[in-house]
């Protein structure tokens, strides 16, 4: 099958399209035809190893998985003996940040991980992106909780978790002000936000309204800058580590001290989670946004794209076209 490598880390050229062997579902897997996956920053961030502390997880001096790709669409084509819950032809998606495998042909993995069947509503392309973001914004809105009629603020509304966070934020009842850039404006609108800010004509934090949340989702506030903005116990959640680590010892500390303080949950994801999104999917409550879509064979491409950090949504790989 073709699959793209990587066997070190590195720039998005080190990952390589190569042919390698198709694997074979244990007992209790699955064997999926990936037709959709995504490049995304969890992909870009275990690709780079960036952030170092990566490496615990992915292999310290090589990449563990050299298939990336945590998010995928697909049509099982066969099942493991044991395997009770899927049959050959269904069509699933899922998340998977352990051992990847989505930028390939096909891939493996356990039915009682983060996998179920599609929305009936939407396509592979629509269902392959479903996860990634929104996962980091349920996990970080759950660990908030938010309660309906909260005022949430959230920074950076165009990325694959900026959006989903909009959309799921509006699912729970919270009051949404969101901050983005002209050309997103109407598109923040239409999935829900009460109230836009366009950071390029106005500075966000001179509103005079306050907040039980502020979810930084794309990592370029601060606590700091964000703090006067928040309400008396209000909550400042991050997506990135911060300047110096900042926001994990910030997480520590602040709760102690009472008060308006930081959350920087570890992320998680189970089956009953995308469960939970397909859910929202059907019922029209939450739709990822797409910018744009490549073809395998224009993976460095896409990641270049990525990590430009001016993508809108997320970003689609065609592994069957």
């Amino acid at each position: 099958m073709r699959a793209v490598i990587h066997t070190k880390y590195g720039p998005p050229e080190v990952a390589k399209l190569m042919v390698i062997d198709k694997p074979a579902p244990n007992e209790n897997e699955i064997l999926v035809k990936v037709f959709a996956s995504t490049v995304n920053r969890t992909d870009s961030g275990f690709r780079s190893a960036q952030y170092f502390i990566s490496r615990f997880w992915s292999g310290l001096i090589t990449p563990k998985y050299k298939t990336l790709g945590c998010e995928f669409a697909g049509e099982i084509e066969t099942v493991g003996k044991n395997v009770k819950s899927f049959k050959n032809g269904d069509k699933v998606f899922g998340f998977n940040d352990k051992k990847f495998g989505g930028h390939a042909e096909y891939l493996t993995i356990a039915e009682n991980k983060a996998v179920t069947t599609m929305p009936n509503n939407l396509n592979y392309d629509e269902a392959a992106p479903i996860t990634e973001g929104a996962h980091y914004a349920l996990c970080d809105i759950r660990a908030a909780k938010v309660k309906s009629g909260q005022n949430v603020m959230v920074y950076g509304a165009t990325g694959a978790i900026g959006s989903a966070a909009v959309q799921l934020l509006k699912h729970f009842g919270a009051n949404v002000t969101a901050v983005c850039n002209t050309k997103n404006v109407a598109l923040i609108k239409s999935l829900g936000a009460d109230e836009v800010i366009d950071y390029t004509k106005e500075d966000f934090t001179k509103t005079e309204k306050k907040f039980d949340l502020i979810y930084d989702a794309v990592g370029k506030s601060s606590f700091g800058k964000c703090k006067p903005l928040l309400n008396k116990n209000g909550i400042y959640k991050s997506t990135e580590l911060g300047k110096n680590l900042q926001n994990i010892f910030l997480a520590l500390i602040t709760p102690i001290l009472g008060g308006k303080k930081v959350l920087f949950p570890i992320p998680t994801i189970s089956k009953e989670d995308v469960i939970f999104l397909k859910e929202l999917a059907e019922a029209g409550k939450f739709k990822p946004v797409i910018d744009r879509k490549y073809k395998l064979e224009q993976i460095v491409e896409a990641y270049k794209y990525v990590e430009t950090g001016q993508k809108t949504g997320n970003v689609v790989i065609n592994i069957v076209e």
